[in-house]
């Protein structure tokens, strides 16, 4: 058995799964999931494989995971040899990582919210000025990594750090936040794009 996907293509979340799967060159199934407007992710079948009726789920085997954060750190620690997406024998960088992972999950959340999933969806100033807030966090981490000549969130390569900040920072546009204000992370983005191996989704900009 090898590695199977729930997936909802306009998902920031799946879209960071799918972005490390490309990166490693990994062969996947994908099981879509008809997150909206079916809401089938709150179905009866969906939630005796998630009970928190979310997505993504990654299935390895007998294994199965739920949260982008965690899934990306499964895959690199089982599947990238090199261990630089995932520096584990760096305390340092790990604890770096993991400390930017639950800044994904927790604060750069809201500068994209579900932008893609409803068009019709409107945001609040409060959501947008947290959204605003956590962007300026992270370009701030960005602006000091410049001056210390590197291009990452953390280290000198990029890891599972960046691939869990970037759907959320480059999708914020769709919430009315501005790109223009945010130097350091626009570079940032701009060289995740030019990866090899990088996977686009719908309303990822170009970052010329």
């Amino acid at each position: 058995m090898g590695l199977k996907l729930y997936n909802y293509g306009l998902s920031g979340n799946c879209y960071k799964v799918r972005l490390l799967l490309g990166f490693l060159k990994l062969d996947y199934e994908i099981v879509p999931v008809d997150f909206y407007p079916g809401l089938e992710h709150k179905q009866p079948d969906f939630l005796d494989i998630n009970p928190l009726g979310q997505l993504p789920i990654l299935e390895d085997g007998r294994v199965r995971l739920r949260d982008s954060q965690a899934i990306l750190s499964y895959i690199a620690k089982k599947y990238d040899p090199s261990a630089s997406w995932l520096p584990d024998r760096d305390a340092t960088k790990f604890s770096q990582i993991m400390m930017w992972l639950a800044f994904a999950g927790n604060n750069l959340v809201a500068a994209a919210a579900d932008r893609l999933v409803d068009s019709s969806a409107t945001f609040s100033a409060p959501e947008i000025d947290k959204g605003r807030q956590a962007l300026t966090i992270l370009d701030d981490q960005l602006a000091e990594r410049s001056m210390m000549g590197h291009s990452w969130i953390v280290g000198e390569t990029p890891t599972i750090a960046d691939i869990a900040c970037f759907p959320d920072a480059a999708l914020s546009n769709y919430v009315g936040i501005d790109h223009e204000a945010f130097p350091h992370l626009r570079n940032w983005m701009r060289d995740f794009r030019r990866l090899p191996n990088f996977l686009t989704m719908p309303g990822i900009p170009e970052f010329a």
